[in-house]
């Protein structure tokens, strides 16, 4: 049997989120950045053995973790594909300013909650889609920009909401960048950084092995390290 075969999904499921519907998860879709504005665009090795994954289903369903690109939306939608959108790193920041706000304004015999539970918080009411909803997920460097706890936990989350031989995109730094970036896919094999407001600073650097080890029960692992030293990484489960 091919190695397409083999994660081929029945592509008649739809994800089951508690309300959701596709491309709502963003507040808006951002458009194409202006002209004059500073942009690179890299050929992506991981986005055409991504494209060759899902482009076996016909149809499926794919989430997206970073901001509701026009560009990336409509590029999928053309594949068949059902888009779901949440910007989780912009989500997660709002979410934790608004909490340390609240807790200042208890009195101070108040026991503040711990930052576990608050992440704990934010999960339950943040991707909200019932396990193996999706064929595919782009989590683009999103790791790069969250604690060991947080992340950890995001790797845990994304590994349930995908689908037996579903497959994840995601995008590692191998040193600080100089500029918090946001991605857009152009077309089946090129991808544009376009520099944008950090969210979050820097949180750390993987080491290949320490990638492979955070999605070690996924069936396959591939690594691109490019010139550029950006990791671009494929997990299929």
């Amino acid at each position: 049997m091919g190695l397409l075969n083999r994660f081929r999904i029945s592509p008649e499921r739809a994800p089951a989120g508690v309300g959701a519907r596709p491309i709502v998860h963003a507040p808006s879709v951002q458009p194409a950045p202006p002209s004059f504005a500073p942009r690179e665009v890299r050929n992506s090795s991981s986005l055409r053995d991504f494209l060759w994954h899902i482009g076996g289903l016909g149809r499926g369903s794919l989430l997206d973790l970073g901001p509701a690109w026009q560009s990336t939306i409509t590029f999928f939608i053309d594949r068949g594909f059902k888009v779901y959108t949440e910007d989780l790193l912009t989500g997660w920041k709002q979410y934790s300013q608004a909490e340390q706000e609240r807790q200042r304004s208890l009195p101070a015999e108040v026991e503040p909650l711990a930052p576990a539970e608050i992440a704990n918080q934010f999960l339950e009411s943040s991707l909200k889609f019932e396990p193996g909803s999706f064929d595919a997920v782009l989590a683009w460097d999103l790791l790069d920009y969250l604690d060991s706890d947080m992340m950890r936990r995001v790797a845990e989350r994304m590994s349930k909401l995908l689908r037996e031989g579903g497959v994840i995109l995601a995008v590692f730094h191998s040193k600080r960048p100089d500029q918090f970036q946001r991605y857009r896919v152009l077309d089946e094999h090129s991808l544009e950084l376009v520099p944008a407001p950090s969210v979050f600073p820097f949180a750390r650097s993987f080491q290949n092995r320490e990638i492979l080890e955070l999605f070690s029960r996924f069936h396959t692992s591939k690594t691109y390290l490019g010139r550029d030293q950006l990791r671009e990484a494929l997990f299929v489960k």
